[in-house]
């Protein structure tokens, strides 16, 4: 089945592993998402109502501005895509971005960065401004058709910027929650800690597991997604777990797609947190 695609490159979209992933997520009124990434869950499911935070604020920030007014949106970023596309333009750009506190303008160049930068990469430095370096893409694509349906799929969703522990803290009866957040490296020279400016490490990750671990034996469904590592594996040693090999397309060759295996733990309670509902008896002889 062919997926909707999203306005964002993203490096661990889960674009190509939904139909796999959409095995693993089960019914409710909410999905709840922590690492909201490229909103590709989202935009290829069909809960009724949407939780999704990033402690990222570029990230919340470009998906609210789609949301409030998507057709002033595309033609105000249109105006940044029909640039010249050099090196020279992009770190122009970048040098703007990074000076810029108007959220607006923050959003279309985000999305021009995202485009226009190697492989899409989202990085930080230690001072927190964007460093991906220029992707040399001969013709960078304009994801007008993407932005029009994620503004239509937001009407669902609240986009909150927060660390996960904050975002976990709001479940509401009903809800599913999925986490997709920075995977535990592979190997020692496979780590990646340069999002958002700050590091998710093995601590973030232990008290991940153990807040979804929480909220598992309170009956709500709770889903993980994370490499195949004994690492991961021991952290989620309650889970049920899934493996599997996921493409993966960040290597520097052009096109180059490979396989690397993950994980998703999951545990959904047989009796899970839903609304409930309002008794016929409750509601008779009322105003």
């Amino acid at each position: 089945m062919e997926q909707v695609r999203t306005v964002l490159k993203w490096a661990g979209s889960k674009i190509r592993i939904m139909d796999i992933l959409k095995q693993h997520l089960p019914a409710g009124r909410r999905l709840v998402e922590p690492f909201a990434g490229s909103c590709a869950v989202m935009m290829n499911t069909d809960y009724e109502e949407y939780l999704i935070a990033d402690i990222n604020p570029d990230l919340i920030n470009l998906y609210q501005n789609i949301k409030l007014n998507p057709e002033r949106f595309i033609a105000y970023a249109r105006k940044f895509f029909e640039l010249c596309n050099s090196a020279e333009d992009f770190y122009i750009v970048r040098a703007d971005f990074n000076l810029s506190s108007a959220s607006e303008e923050r959003a279309v160049m985000f999305l021009y960065l995202n485009r226009h930068c190697f492989n899409g990469l989202c990085r930080y430095n230690r001072s927190g401004g964007f460093n991906s370096p220029y992707g040399k893409y001969k013709a960078p694509y304009f994801p007008e058709k993407e932005i029009r349906a994620f503004a239509e799929k937001a009407k669902r969703a609240t986009f909150i910027c927060c660390s996960f522990d904050e975002a976990l803290a709001m479940v509401l009866p009903g809800d599913v929650i999925y986490c997709d957040p920075p995977y535990l490296p592979a190997s020692s020279t496979a780590n990646f800690t340069g999002y958002a400016a700050a590091c998710f490490g093995k601590l973030e990750h232990e008290q991940l597991s153990a807040n979804l671990l929480v909220l598992a034996e309170r009956s709500y469904p709770v889903i993980a997604s994370n490499a195949d590592t004994r690492e991961a594996r021991g952290l989620y040693g309650k889970f049920k777990i899934a493996s599997f090999d996921a493409p993966r397309s960040v290597g520097a060759a052009a096109g180059s797609i490979k396989t690397a295996p993950e994980i998703i733990a999951k545990i959904t309670p047989k009796n899970p947190q839903y609304l409930p509902l309002v008794c016929e008896e409750e509601t008779e002889g009322t105003d």
